[in-house]
């Protein structure tokens, strides 16, 4: 079914709670294992139902912001689920204790049952006031941002928008559209403040009242990190400190000479432009994209060219910026219609290309598991989803030209050097996470200053100028994932990580880099994220060593 024509309707969640109640009562008095079972099938198949209209909301609500019925509609979610998450919650824990989990494990697998044992954890009906709190402070960071206007060029913009003019050849326009951008966040700075300072007192409390030390414990639970814990993430990060940066610093030397500049000349309105006669973009219209899209993925495999066509045919794609539009971009999905849906926002750049590659990966791998018997074996955890996504931005290399023309050996350096270079931020990111959480009574001010100096370890080449949102250590506040998904970032980086090494076994045999991919793929989330590398065969990025052979064959092929 076409998008558009997915009917909506408000999920009715009194009575949605009192079928889940009654589902809990059902398993409770179970007398056999047959009845248990039954139940969790009705549970699925009245989630899905919940799910995916609240999912249709959330997408017709960041294609326009200015809708005002999608936005009652998502306030509505914002604010009554958390309170709904009680019912099933009861209805997840009497699966939990039941004495016939058993025979149900036999048929969902033991993985569904540790991470359900994580997900109760997260939840107590005394926090529900507090997790409407939480929703509705993250939803006015989005429209905050969203709402940006910003004269530039003779014309109005938003955030999405004024990123081509971030890339622009002459260095005068780079330099004033930072400055823009600089002044649009600064003249929101207390706002912004306010907002996250709240979000740090609210996930604290969450965190406190369900027993937790901090929300940093509380988050890695959220997160369904079932296979590695904070200390494993820092020795991931002391890697990339040690191995890692000094090559990146390296590759800014070497991009300052393409440039025109001394590496002490370097700024960062230069830190994204890569040639001196402009990067890469890719060639035609936003049609013209989706075409050599479709061509792609019809001739990267019979799968998907299977799944290219149900995305286009059902027009399951909202992917060029426009006035009122949420920024950034996702893939999501509407389980009734086994649909995924990929938004995001098109501004002319490379970053068009990353979008049909990245968030078709997520589309690719929702699509590929959209007749598993259970939806909770689906998805895996969401550094393994970005994997799906992030490798096959990699796989897509021999389809370049399609997007590129005569510049798609230059457009391949800047993915190749990109990769390497986004990983120590991803990683400033998710400690500067650490920080503030572990630490949650800093005040506005230490933030930004812990954040100047984590750019001093992670990014130790760059130099903000007169960029005042930046050099004033706020340059976190546009990532949003800091503000609506904590501590979700490192996710990337493991899954950089990951598709690094996909990208170097595609050079060799690209049949066999290909295949181990799809068995990845194929497993959902049945397993682990450590068990899904090894199902492909790759080392898991907490081995030592691991970064420091990928980051060798990347540095060859760029010399």
């Amino acid at each position: 079914m076409k998008f558009n024509d997915m009917p909506y309707e408000r999920v009715n969640l009194d009575e949605l709670g009192k079928e889940i109640d009654a589902l809990t009562d059902k398993v409770k008095n179970a007398a056999d294992s047959d009845t248990v079972i039954a139940a969790f099938r009705e549970q699925e198949k009245l989630m899905i139902h919940a799910s995916t209209m609240s999912s249709i909301a959330y997408v017709r609500n960041s294609i326009n912001t200015k809708d005002e019925f999608y936005e009652a509609e998502q306030e509505f979610y914002d604010m009554n689920l958390p309170a709904f998450q009680e019912h099933t919650q009861n209805l997840m824990l009497s699966f939990y204790n039941s004495p016939y989990r058993k025979e149900l494990e036999k048929l969902t697998g033991e993985l569904m049952f540790k991470n359900l044992e994580m997900e109760l954890k997260t939840f107590s009906p005394e926090i529900i006031d507090l997790l409407g709190r939480e929703n509705k402070l993250v939803s006015d960071y989005q429209k905050l941002v969203a709402s940006a206007k910003i004269d530039f060029d003779g014309k109005p913009m938003n955030i999405s928008q004024l990123a081509a003019y971030k890339q622009n050849p002459d260095r005068e326009v780079r330099h004033n559209a930072y400055l823009a951008e600089s002044g649009f966040y600064m003249s929101h700075a207390d706002k912004l403040d306010e907002i996250f300072d709240e979000l740090v007192k609210v996930r604290t409390e969450i965190a406190h009242k369900l027993g937790f030390k901090n929300f940093t414990e509380l988050a890695y639970m959220r997160r369904t990190r079932n296979c590695y814990d904070p200390e494993m993430v820092a020795n991931f990060r002391r890697q990339v400190v040690e191995e890692l940066v000094p090559i990146v610093s390296e590759l800014k030397k070497k991009q300052a000479d393409r440039i025109g500049l001394a590496p002490d000349e370097m700024r960062i309105y230069d830190d994204v432009f890569s040639f001196k006669e402009g990067n890469p973009k890719p060639i035609g219209t936003p049609e013209d994209i989706m075409a050599a899209g479709k061509r792609m993925y019809e001739e990267m495999s019979p799968e998907t060219g299977e799944f290219i066509n149900f995305m286009y045919d059902n027009e399951l794609l909202d992917l060029v910026a426009k006035d009122g539009k949420a920024v950034g971009g996702y893939c999501t999905e509407f389980p009734e219609y086994k649909s995924p849906f990929i938004f995001s926002n098109f501004n002319g750049t490379s970053g068009d290309v990353d979008v049909l590659t990245h968030e078709a990966g997520h589309a690719f791998a929702a699509y590929t598991a959209r007749n598993f018997e259970f939806i909770e074996n689906s998805q895996p955890t969401m550094e393994s989803c970005e994997c799906h996504s992030m490798s096959m931005e990699f796989l897509a290399w021999k389809w370049m030209h399609l997007f590129y023309g005569d510049d798609t050996a230059r457009a391949k350096y800047v993915h190749l050097e990109s990769a390497l270079i986004f990983i120590p931020y991803g990683c400033m990111v998710d400690h500067f996470q650490h920080i503030v959480y572990d630490n949650p009574d800093l005040t506005p001010a230490q933030r930004h200053e812990e954040w100047k100096k984590l750019e001093a370890i992670y990014r130790p080449y760059m130099n903000f100028g007169n960029v005042d949102f930046y050099a004033n250590g706020r340059g976190w506040q546009r990532q949003l994932h800091i503000y609506h998904y904590p501590f979700y970032y490192i996710d990337y980086c493991l899954a950089q990580t990951v598709s690094l090494e996909f990208w170097s076994l595609s050079q060799k045999n690209y049949a066999d880099a290909w295949e181990r991919y799809y068995r990845f793929v194929c497993e959902g989330g049945k397993k682990t994220f450590v068990g899904l590398c090894e199902t492909a065969g790759i080392k898991v990025p907490f081995e030592d060593g691991a970064l420091k052979e990928i980051a060798a064959g990347a540095v060859d092929y760029l010399k």
